[in-house]
C-alpha cells in the first residue's frame, strides 16, 4: 500500500468528531444544529424579509421576486439582507428561528397577521407562486411538469454540484475519487438538462420569464460548475431599493 494517508484511511465504526478536520470551514461547520450566538435579524419596511447571500441558491429567490415585481405584484416588495455565511452568520440566533437548518435562502412574510417563515429555496418559490398566484401552470398537466423539474433541480444541483465544488475547490486534501465521482453526476445531470432543454425552451414548458431569468438563472448553473457566485440580479446589498 503506497505511503498515502487518504489511501490509508479507515473510516471508524463510530464516527465522532475531529474539528481540525474541516479544512477552510472548520470554523463554523459542526455536526449539531442550533444557534451558535444571539444575533437579531434586522427587518426593513417591506412586507417580504429575504436573508440570503448571492450563490447559485441563494440567488433563485432574488430572480423570483424581481419577475413578480415586473408583473406589477407590487405586494412582492421586498428587503434583502446578506447573511455572510463564511463568517457564520447563518448560526445567530435570529436566523435559525428563521430557518433552524441554517441555510440561505430563508424569507420571512410580515404581509398577514402572523409572520411566515419559509426555508428551503424550492419552498420559497413554490410559495410566492401559490402567494401570487402567478409563474407557476394552473393546468394540472402543465403544473405538475413544472413541480417535476423544479424537484428535479433541487434533489440534484445542490447536493451533486455542492459536492462537486467542495472536494474540487475546497477540501484540504485533493482526492481523486471524490472529485471524479462528483464532476461525473453533476455532468451526467447538466447532460439531463441540455437534453430538456433541447426539446423545451425552458425547463418549466408552462412558464414564461420576464426578462431577469433569461440573464441570470443559466449563468447560476454554470457558475456553479465552476464553483463561483453570480452576483444578486439588478440589486446591491445591504436591502433592496438601497435602504
Amino acid at each position: 500500500m503506497p505511503d498515502d494517508p487518504i489511501a490509508a484511511y479507515t473510516p471508524p465504526r463510530v464516527w465522532t468528531w475531529n474539528a481540525a478536520n474541516g479544512g477552510r470551514f472548520a470554523a463554523i461547520n459542526r455536526p449539531v444544529a442550533g444557534a451558535t450566538h444571539e444575533r437579531e435579524l434586522p427587518v426593513g419596511r417591506h412586507p417580504l424579509q429575504l436573508y440570503s447571500l448571492a450563490t447559485p441558491n441563494g440567488v433563485k429567490v432574488t430572480v423570483m421576486l424581481e419577475e413578480l415585481l415586473a408583473l406589477g405584484h407590487s405586494g412582492a416588495e421586498y428587503d434583502a439582507w446578506l447573511v455572510r455565511i463564511t463568517e457564520g452568520e447563518q448560526f445567530g440566533s435570529g436566523f435559525v428561528a428563521v430557518n433552524p437548518n441554517s441555510k440561505i435562502p430563508a424569507l420571512l412574510d410580515r404581509s398577514g397577521a402572523q409572520p411566515v417563515r419559509v426555508f428551503e429555496s424550492g419552498a420559497i418559490l413554490l410559495y410566492l407562486a401559490q402567494k401570487f398566484g402567478a409563474l407557476l401552470p394552473e393546468e394540472p398537466g402543465a403544473r405538475a411538469e413544472c413541480l417535476r423539474w423544479l424537484f428535479w433541480q433541487m434533489g440534484s444541483a445542490p447536493y451533486l454540484g455542492g459536492g462537486f465544488g467542495h472536494f474540487y475547490a475546497y477540501a484540504p486534501s485533493k482526492i481523486e475519487y471524490a472529485i471524479d465521482r462528483y464532476a461525473m453526476e453533476v455532468k451526467r445531470q447538466m447532460n439531463v438538462l441540455d437534453r430538456r432543454l433541447a426539446a423545451s425552451e425552458y425547463s418549466c414548458s408552462g412558464w414564461r420569464p420576464t426578462g431577469s431569468s433569461r440573464s441570470w438563472v443559466a449563468p447560476a448553473s454554470g457558475r456553479l460548475m465552476l464553483a463561483k457566485r453570480p452576483p444578486l440580479p439588478g440589486r446591491q446589498v445591504h436591502t433592496r431599493g438601497g435602504v
